[in-house]
């Protein structure tokens, strides 16, 4: 008997409360310079804004804010480091969860 598999795909669409400028630097305890610095390098990046005044971020900026000073902080990397190993880092979990992906198909023979 063969089976027939419906894929469905799309995306969850949330409405995360969004912090400005000043609430992340509170968040993070940093001042507003590193937080500019860091989304000159593109370690973060504001969900709304042109210009600092006007920036909001997702809440789940802080954490990756948060990752980034850790970096910075602990290990001695400069912003650019950051950056490259954050974006390292988003790669690995990608592959991994890709990884995990397949391997489920491998062992049901079915796409989930």
């Amino acid at each position: 008997m063969n089976k027939v598999i419906d894929i469905i795909s799309g995306s969850i669409l949330e409405d995360e409360p969004t912090i400005d400028l000043d609430e992340l630097c509170q968040f993070c305890q940093v001042p507003a310079k590193v937080v500019i610095k860091f989304i000159e390098y593109g370690v973060i990046n504001p969900s709304e804004g042109d210009s600092p005044e006007y920036w909001r971020f997702h809440q789940s900026v802080q954490i990756r804010t948060d990752k980034a000073l850790r970096l910075k902080q602990d290990l001695g990397i400069n912003v650019s480091g950051v950056a490259l190993t954050l974006e390292l880092l988003d790669e690995i979990a990608e592959l991994k969860s890709e990884l995990n992906h397949l391997s489920r198909i491998n062992q049901t023979g079915y796409l989930d």
